[in-house]
């Protein structure tokens, strides 16, 4: 086939990981320099562009996410694997933090592309997660030299059931700012519009800021578009958002946070489990549910639970004095899976503490089940004249 000198030629992967969607390109696809290689993904993504009618991205924030792979860095990985978030109204990708969701789907794309060798009928994949320098280990179900696909799992927010994998985070803690309580403090008082909000900033896999949904009036039931559609609330949810970057040093003005760094850290509204229906916000027979979360990512409540969220919560629901921990019934406590509600079902974290005769516990194991798949391997075509 002929080629126009007008494009670029650039073969990616479209890859399911957990409740998000990802463009996968290989590193060496891309171009070195930082500023190159931002344009060239936000051409394949027809990024700045809210519907991104002219690219790969699914005009939806749990789509318009890129994983770029390559050769492992580290001598105790397999792979590399950097993550970004791919902005829609601005040109920026964000490669401040991880994606839970998508960080499920590198291990089934490095056996699938023959990056790491299949070893049946479980392969083990230590991954470099280079935007924060910390281990994720992921164990995947192979049969034939391939990840498997079929199985009975079943995640909230995913279609049918699929092969299960497992993702270890339990190296991933203080990855953004060397703490896993960024302030040293399990809550801190924050003060807007003359008001104090608790909040516990808590780092791992991702920063999160949590607050009480009372706080602001809410329920923690609301559905995604019930707050998103509320312009007032959602403005005073990012002002808290920006508030706390600025306590934590992740920018000097709390007015700059919108910009410099919209996708960590989530704001994650909790409220203590109920009896609702997930879609309608209806109360239900809902008995298995230990903490019900709403979360904000790149400014919006996003239709599921973020893995890096997830991840975070197990260490948070394990910090006597966390919003998280107290929120937490004494049962719930007591488990070491915790089940946590989000708006469309459930995730499940194992939580399992090592030792807590100490100031912060000390983590055996925080680790959370996905599922995944390679959809598409293949061409796209990238216009020089944007690059």
């Amino acid at each position: 086939m002929s080629m126009s000198n007008e494009i670029v030629p650039v073969r990616c992967s479209i890859v399911r990981g957990g409740t998000s969607k990802a463009i996968f390109l290989m590193n060496n696809q891309l171009p070195a320099d930082p500023k190159a290689r931002e344009k060239m993904i936000l051409a394949i993504f027809g990024s700045p562009s809210l519907r991104q009618l002219d690219g790969l991205g699914g005009a939806d924030i749990t789509t318009s996410k890129v994983a770029i792979i390559g050769p492992p860095t580290r001598p105790d990985a397999d792979i590399d694997y950097t993550f970004g978030q791919v902005s829609m109204d601005v040109p920026f990708v964000d490669f401040g933090g991880n994606c839970g969701n998508i960080s499920s789907g590198v291990a089934p794309f490095a056996i699938h592309h023959g990056l790491v060798n299949a070893v049946e009928p479980e392969t083990t994949v230590r991954i470099h997660m280079t935007n924060t320098d910390n281990i994720l280990v992921a164990k995947v179900q192979v049969k034939d030299g391939e990840p498997c696909v079929d199985g009975d799992c079943e995640i909230g927010g995913v279609p049918g059931t699929a092969s299960p994998i497992e993702m270890d985070w339990s190296d991933v803690r203080g990855s953004a700012t060397g703490k896993l309580l960024p302030t040293g403090n399990a809550q801190d008082e924050i003060e807007m519009d003359g008001k104090k909000f608790s909040v516990s900033i808590v780092d791992a896999g991702n920063i999160c800021v949590y607050v009480k949904a009372s706080d602001f009036g809410l329920t923690g039931y609301e559905t995604p578009a019930q707050i998103n559609g509320d312009k007032e609330l959602s403005a005073r949810l990012e002002h808290l958002r920006a508030l706390a970057c600025q306590k934590i040093g992740l920018v000097e003005r709390w007015e700059d946070a919108r910009l410099v760094t919209p996708y960590q850290p989530f704001l994650v509204l909790v409220a203590p489990p109920a009896d609702y229906d997930t879609y309608t916000g209806q109360h239900v027979a809902k008995a298995d549910t230990d903490i019900v979360v709403r979360c904000s990512v790149m400014l919006s409540i996003v239709k599921a639970f973020p893995g890096t969220g997830t991840c975070c919560t197990g260490n948070a629901a394990r910090i006597k004095g966390s919003l998280v921990y107290e929120m937490l019934s004494p049962e719930s406590r007591a488990k070491e899976v915790l089940s946590i509600g989000h708006p469309t079902g459930t995730i499940q974290v194992t939580s399992i503490v090592e030792d807590d005769s100490g100031q912060l516990p000390k983590m055996k194991k925080v680790s959370f089940i996905r599922t995944a798949r390679v959809l598409m391997d293949g061409t796209t075509y990238v216009r020089k004249s944007v690059l």
